[in-house]
């Protein structure tokens, strides 16, 4: 049995860089792009019309901008299954936080290696963790000047004590694979609490997973970062 192709939207106002990722994409097999938009409205309109599985939106745009569009796109019931990557050019700033916090699943930069947009497209409409854990970790570094926002909903009692613990090392950086080897679990059973927590938390996909342990104080930011299982911790020098 043939699956059904990725459908993808491209959301920029820059003409050559949308024909550019529609040549690359559609020279794919088993990925279609279904349309094109030149700025966040026009973005919002298509996606409520095809309702793709990925959304590639720039995330500065005239009209309205890719935080707003991917805002308004994860706040529709009837969208719950369109899975937003935000585009930029300026690697992690204040932008991608935003749209981290609106509901998108990810971001890549626009210099991406083709592979690895190919890639990070079947990731997202999978709704799978989009974020690398190197990029997971650059976040945390971000989060670590920051204070807990106590004001967040947090929805804690809901976890059981596993998925309180996975959540914990998920928002560290850890894969399923490293949070299996921590707790000594199967990565599949790591997966199905890091499912169920975000069904219990309301996070859309893992990137809004990690957001929410920092913001809501489940991780405390100043904490040292895990270390993967089998690497030693290197001593100071002295």
């Amino acid at each position: 049995m043939i699956a059904d192709p990725v459908r993808v939207v491209v959301v920029d106002d820059q003409a050559l860089m949308r024909a550019g990722f529609r040549a690359l994409l559609d020279a794919e097999e088993g990925i279609e792009v279904v349309g094109e938009a030149a700025d966040g409205q026009q973005g919002l309109d298509l996606v409520r019309r095809c309702a793709p599985d990925v959304a590639l939106v720039d995330v500065q745009m005239p009209v309205m901008t890719g935080i707003e569009t991917t805002r308004h796109i994860a706040a529709d019931p009837a969208l719950a299954g369109v899975h937003v990557v935000i585009l930029t050019n300026y690697g992690l700033d204040e932008y991608v936080f935003d749209a981290l916090r609106a509901g998108a699943a990810g971001f890549l930069l626009k210099d991406t290696e083709p592979v690895e947009l190919l890639q990070a497209v079947r990731v997202a409409a999978r709704g799978d963790a989009l974020l690398s854990p190197s990029i997971t970790r650059r976040l945390i570094g971000e989060f670590v000047s920051r204070p807990p926002d106590r004001s967040t909903p947090t929805g804690l009692e809901t976890l059981t004590r596993r998925e309180h613990e996975v959540t914990g090392l998920a928002a560290r950086g850890l894969t399923n694979e490293e949070i299996a080897a921590h707790m000594v679990i199967s990565p599949f059973t790591a997966k199905t609490h890091i499912s169920r927590a975000m069904t219990k938390l309301g996070a859309r996909d893992r990137a809004q997973l990690v957001v929410f342990a920092y913001e809501s104080g489940l991780v405390e930011p100043r904490r040292q970062p895990l270390p993967l299982p089998g690497v030693r911790a290197r001593r100071p020098r002295t």
